[in-house]
């Protein structure tokens, strides 16, 4: 299997013009971006997917890191295709919360768009399932520690930018 290649950020989320391989130790200085997705539909409820048992069999939203040469808004495009094989445009998504936390740099993208989950063409090799929650049920599963804490805190940021969206 060919080996991802991806850019390099500095820590204000920039493109260095240098690259590395998924895998890879980065230099100095030097960070991956990861991009997010919380697809939520008109119900209210927040798409969440299973990650296969080798990648930790946990709940999650749709993300993952741009390919060389994709820009962030891009490489969550290139996800959500790959993962759910849902076609989306850059229109359909809006940037709720970008970063650095000391180790990635991160744009979380929110989509809100309706389809039905068993029509979903879910990536294989790295999902199990796809499934709505509402957001009490998401609650719950903080509450219960099903959710690990960087899906927690999407979650959150998610819920401050709808609510401050919405006022």
């Amino acid at each position: 299997m060919e080996r991802e290649l991806r850019d390099c950020y500095n820590q204000f989320s920039e493109p260095t013009g240098e690259t590395y391989y998924k895998g890879d130790k980065l230099p100095e200085g030097r960070y991956p971006m990861q991009v997010i997705v919380s697809i939520q539909n008109s119900k209210g409820e927040f798409l969440m997917q299973k990650r296969v048992p080798r990648k930790g069999g946990n709940w999650g939203v749709t993300g993952g890191h741009p390919k060389s040469g994709e820009t962030p808004i891009q490489g969550a495009i290139t996800e959500v295709k790959e993962e759910l094989g849902l076609d989306i445009t850059a229109d359909e998504l809006t940037v709720f919360n970008e970063g650095f936390d000391g180790q990635v740099c991160y744009k979380m993208y929110y989509l809100n768009l309706d389809f039905d989950v068993e029509t979903l063409d879910i990536q294989k090799e790295e999902l199990t399932e796809a499934r709505w929650f509402s957001v009490q049920t998401l609650q719950d599963m903080v509450d219960s520690k099903e959710l690990e804490p960087n899906q927690i805190s999407c979650f959150v940021k998610c819920l401050k930018f709808l609510e401050n969206r919405d006022k």
